[in-house]
């Protein structure tokens, strides 16, 4: 088993004012080369964007672009006619391919928002872009992982063209459960959002990360009350 630990403290940063970003991975003028990627997953921002503000219209391809708003709500805008509102409780998956160009701004001029925006490596390029956006409240499991995010079309929450499978959770101190990886080859990135875990033993604070590898299961115990974001992602790419 191989893991990489990454506290919330060694993140890189940049505060544009408007915009407040922490990135776990090498991204826009932070570049760290020993952080550039864990396997498919290429980035992971963790934004803070003021009242009425936002990104302008820009392009993306060949990349599939997962978006969960913490707190407050995004506008959001694309070149394939997608408009309309996310906010937190929901989650936004695009699918570049050939390319898209969009927007997304906070519509809340007396509020924050804070949203995690998740890149990963297709397993397909080149792909009829695609925009999708489900509610996270219909999968909901207290105390239990439920996946939000897989390759399966017909699976539970929404998908994507890789082999990743993304489950949240929500856990009250005490919980432990176990969780298998989906597929040979694949690693688990967590994410903690609020609290603190530990997996395989390794404490977890808020917005602390663990990556696990060379393993096929691993086990997690609430700290404290805690939520997270458990990715299982191919480490080849």
């Amino acid at each position: 088993m191989k893991t990489t630990l990454h506290r919330a403290d060694t993140r890189g940063h940049a505060d544009h004012g408007w915009l407040n970003a922490h990135h776990s991975f090498s991204f826009a003028n932070y570049y760290n080369p020993e952080r550039m990627n864990f396997g498919a997953l290429r980035v992971l921002n963790d934004d803070i964007v003021s009242g009425g503000m936002g990104f302008g219209m820009h392009p993306h391809d060949n990349m599939e672009i997962i978006t969960i708003p913490l707190r407050g709500d995004l506008e959001h805008k694309d070149s394939m006619g997608n408009t309309g509102r996310i906010k937190n409780g929901e989650i936004q998956v695009m699918s570049a391919g050939t390319g898209i160009f969009h927007s997304e701004y906070n519509p809340n001029k007396d509020q924050e928002t804070n949203l995690l925006q998740i890149w990963l490596f297709p397993n397909e390029r080149n792909v009829e872009p695609r925009y999708d956006q489900i509610s996270i409240e219909d999968y909901r499991k207290k105390n239990e992982l439920y996946q939000v995010v897989s390759p399966d079309v017909n699976g539970q929450g929404t998908w994507i063209h890789q082999d990743a499978w993304f489950n949240l959770g929500d856990f009250d101190k005490g919980t432990a459960r176990e969780y298998h990886l989906k597929k040979e080859g694949n690693g688990v990135y967590l994410f903690v959002m609020e609290g603190s875990v530990s997996v395989n033993g390794q404490t977890l604070d808020k917005r602390d990360a663990y990556g696990v590898w060379d393993t096929d299961k691993i086990s997690i115990t609430a700290e404290n009350d805690a939520r997270f974001l458990l990715m299982d992602v191919p480490m080849a790419i």
